[in-house]
């Protein structure tokens, strides 16, 4: 402040004293308007209705038609993991409490959402399934409880459908919403019966839709909505109390909910209740090609910018994606305006859409955008030689096994054009105790190739006294010797 005054001569005082009057101004509206920001960021709330804002009245309509299920079964097990093998069950069965089959309970507990007045019950695949003879039990929230049966079931999306027995029509329960309206930070309640410890509501955000980075062939809506164990096959609902998930996963280390949790859109669970309910089978559409998830390469080979859609690597001849005119190294980017980022989405699109209705594919092609429309239909039915249940004295005793054609590669998401795939292996049998697996697909036996199930007969009709067996598994070829 000297300085200044000195620079300013005898009438420095005055000026001095005018500058510090309206910095002393400036500075205290500063702190003004700080103090009025602040307070515009906290308010007290308006009116004591305000401050009662409350997700009671969903909970109050959604809640009643979110029931438990309760899964029991009777397994028959040997005490003995020797009675498994042929050769020692005979010896066990005549020592009392060693060999002989026992009987024990099994039991799971899972949730599930009722979609209809007459008792018709969405939940998982994987909360009712049970090996052995079993019953459900389903309890409503009001403490009434009732048998059910299972009208249709599918391990590959997950999704079961039950109905409650007898006759009532009066069960309270949630309309079904367009899954595809939601959006990301839309508000979310979830339902359910966690731990087993009674019905249990919590809430969150839908965090992400689409999500497809799981074993379960589904495409999923992300939410941070806490689920836990018990959970599974509960109501995902939005702020109108409509059904728009069934609660399936989470993704935890430790098994309990870390804030990230998955639940199958009610578009795709929709389609297999109206299936149930007709008394049919869900068909998914064949589009005939197969399918790829991108990779960098791919992106960086077609000139690309981003690492999404999927790659069609074949057409197959005389298929819906043939007559539609798809090609080999097209991008699928959209499925009819919705935006697809791998095989998983594209199957799901196709799926909501239903087969007998069409689809517009929007591909990239030499760099351009082409939108090409396609009839969904059903995969064609494989041939009566196609599917074989195999029997006999040899190692793949007790397998069912299916020749490789384009509806088998591209169910199972296969390169192969020729060969013959495990699709299941019986308990007990050859196969089963020799390790064969669902999905193994049988290359050689005895250095003879295969390359359909008739050359698999004229192989395994031959006795002898050892195998050499190639497989490819997980796609790895394995090759090995099995006594004969």
């Amino acid at each position: 402040m000297t300085s200044i005054k000195r620079s300013l001569g005898p009438s420095g005082n005055l000026l001095v004293s005018v500058y510090a009057v309206m910095l002393t101004f400036t500075l205290l509206g500063s702190a003004l308007y700080a103090t009025s920001v602040a307070a515009q960021d906290r308010q007290v709330p308006p009116s004591q209705q305000a401050m009662q804002y409350s997700f009671a009245p969903i909970v109050r309509k959604a809640a009643p038609a979110v029931v438990n299920v309760y899964v029991s079964a009777k397994v028959k097990t040997f005490v003995s993991p020797l009675a498994r093998d042929p050769f020692f069950r005979r010896f066990f069965r005549g020592i009392p409490g060693l060999g002989q089959p026992t009987e024990r309970m099994q039991k799971s507990l899972g949730s599930g959402v009722i979609i209809s007045p007459d008792g018709v019950i969405i939940t998982n695949a994987h909360v009712i399934k049970l090996r052995g003879e079993t019953s459900i039990r389903i309890s409503l929230s009001d403490k009434r409880e009732f048998d059910a049966t299972v009208l249709l079931q599918d391990a590959k999306s997950d999704i079961a459908v039950l109905k409650i027995k007898g006759d009532l029509k009066n069960f309270p329960y949630l309309k079904i919403a367009n899954s595809d309206n939601l959006e990301v930070g839309d508000l979310v309640l979830a339902i359910g019966n966690p731990f087993g410890v009674g019905q249990t509501v919590t809430s969150g955000i839908v965090s992400a839709l689409a999500r497809t980075q799981f074993k379960s062939d589904a495409v999923f809506i992300q939410t941070d909505a806490a689920i836990n164990p018990g959970n599974s096959g509960g109501a995902l609902v939005d702020m109108s109390g409509r059904l728009v998930g069934i609660n399936t996963a989470i993704f935890s280390r430790s098994g309990g909910s870390n804030g990230i949790g998955f639940a199958i859109p009610s578009n795709l669970a929709k389609i297999y209740a109206t299936t149930a309910i007709d008394g049919g089978k869900v068909q998914r559409p064949w589009l005939g090609a197969r399918i790829e998830n991108m990779t960098r390469d791919l992106v960086d080979a077609l000139g690309l910018s981003r690492v999404t859609g999927a790659f069609v690597s074949k057409v197959y001849d005389k298929s819906p994606a043939f007559y539609a005119g798809l090609k080999t190294e097209d991008v699928i980017v959209k499925v009819d305006g919705f935006e697809v980022n791998d095989t998983r989405s594209v199957n799901y699109r196709l799926t909501t859409k239903g087969v007998g209705n069409t689809s517009e594919i929007t591909v990239i092609r030499n760099g351009r955008l082409k939108v090409l429309t396609v009839k969904l239909s059903p995969a064609p039915a494989p041939g009566p030689n196609d599917i074989r249940n195999l029997s006999g004295n040899h190692p793949f005793e007790g397998a069912r096994v299916a020749n490789i054609g384009p509806v088998i590669a591209e169910e199972h998401n296969l390169r192969e054009s020729h060969g013959v795939i495990i699709l299941s292996v019986a308990r007990g049998g050859a196969a089963r105790i020799l390790g064969f697996r669902k999905g193994d697909i049988i290359l050689q036996i005895a250095g003879k190739e295969i390359n359909q199930i008739t050359d698999l007969d004229v192989v395994l009709s031959r006795p002898r006294r050892s195998w050499w067996i190639t497989i490819r598994r997980n796609g790895r070829k394995i090759s090995f010797q099995v006594p004969g």
